[in-house]
């Protein structure tokens, strides 16, 4: 996973577990259902998300797909720690660096 991601995947994956969908100049909003799905897919699976640790990182993946990366972050939750639940992200170079484009949140 290149270093360069991780400060913005980390404040995305932080916003998520403070219940929040995460929007900033780089950071497009996600639409009203899919963050409705995303919330849904947490609730269901049942535990409380909780800040992204460094450890992520050891396990997180990334892959290019010809324009852009796919990123798939492990998330943590207070019970279980590392949890089965990912963040999915699409990232993209423009002339004024990264945008990140979440998709959705599930267990793969």
């Amino acid at each position: 996973m290149d270093e360069a991601f991780r400060p913005t995947l980390t404040w995305m994956a932080n916003e998520i577990a403070a219940g929040c969908a995460p929007h900033a100049a780089n950071v497009p909003a996600c639409s009203a259902d899919t963050w409705d799905v995303i919330t849904g897919i947490i609730a269901d699976y049942g535990e409380t998300l909780v800040q992204l640790p460094e450890a992520s990182w050891e396990t997180s993946v990334s892959q290019w797909h010809g324009e852009r990366w796919k990123v798939l972050v492990d998330l943590y939750t207070a019970v279980e720690g590392r949890s089965d639940l990912v963040m999915d992200v699409d990232i993209a170079e423009t002339e004024t660096g990264f945008e990140y484009s979440l998709h959705l949140v599930y267990v793969p």
